[in-house]
């Protein structure tokens, strides 16, 4: 089943492309992989942000499993990023990728960034996955090193995406959004609520962009199989479809 009410992927006569980009939180693969194999596949994403990829043995088996499962292509990320993951399908064109490690904090899980700069027709664009602290100080100090990224990217345009692990309103989520655009604020479609797929009950997790990216709609999509979105993992996933200025 594929959804329908936000535009599908195209490029326009101008050179601009309209891009599905989703973001999720997968719990290391640790639920039921076909249904989150399923879920992906369903949202026909053209780059998935990825939180939470497999870290540990044979992590890389299990992140190229997870994409040739949902059609995809890993990209960047994972272990050698602490969690973030990169996922693309073959309409990107690579122009290059870096995982960023973020300084360790005693006793707290390393983080990090997946980060890549890719094109689509004429459309020119820096991508960011990341999964902030759970710590506030901390989670913090993660916003502004993203935000410090994000200008560092070389690129016309940046999307970012990730469990931020804070509702909006709270510190960091502001300190992220004086600066880039919320796809929910800016363009809600679907349900508003990430966490969890048995109780939503709170938004922690977000697509973000910069300035001239178009967002056409974001949020968690409504009409996938309840079943599948329960058994994939302990997040709900954020689709967006985002219109991309040619350079």
């Amino acid at each position: 089943m594929a959804i329908t009410a936000l535009p599908n992927s195209r490029t326009e006569a101008d050179g601009s492309a309209v891009v599905r980009v989703l973001s999720y939180n997968v719990r290391s693969m640790r639920d039921d992989e076909d249904a989150l194999a399923r879920v992906i596949r369903a949202c026909a994403p053209d780059i998935v942000f990825v939180q939470e990829a497999p870290r540990f043995f044979r992590w890389r088996k299990h992140a190229a499993r997870l994409a040739a499962k949902s059609e995809l292509v890993v990209l960047s990320g994972g272990a050698t990023a602490a969690g973030p993951l990169l996922m693309c399908s073959l309409r990107a064109t690579v122009e290059r990728t870096e995982d960023v490690l973020l300084p360790l904090t005693p006793g707290l899980h390393r983080r990090g960034f997946a980060t890549a700069v890719v094109r689509f027709a004429g459309a020119r664009v820096g991508l960011v996955s990341c999964h902030l602290s759970l710590r506030t100080d901390e989670r913090y100090a993660q916003a502004g090193m993203l935000l410090d990224r994000v200008a560092a990217m070389d690129a016309p345009h940046t999307i970012v995406a990730g469990d931020l692990n804070e509702r909006p309103g709270g510190r960091s989520f502001t300190r992220l959004t004086k600066e880039l655009q919320d796809g929910w604020a800016v363009s809600p479609w679907g349900g508003e609520y990430t966490s969890t797929p048995t109780d939503p009950h709170q938004r922690i997790d977000a697509i973000l962009a910069t300035k001239g990216v178009e967002f056409l709609g974001c949020g968690v999509p409504t009409d996938l199989d309840p079943a599948d979105l329960e058994a994939a993992t302990d997040h709900l996933p954020v689709l967006a479809a985002v219109r991309i200025p040619a350079n």
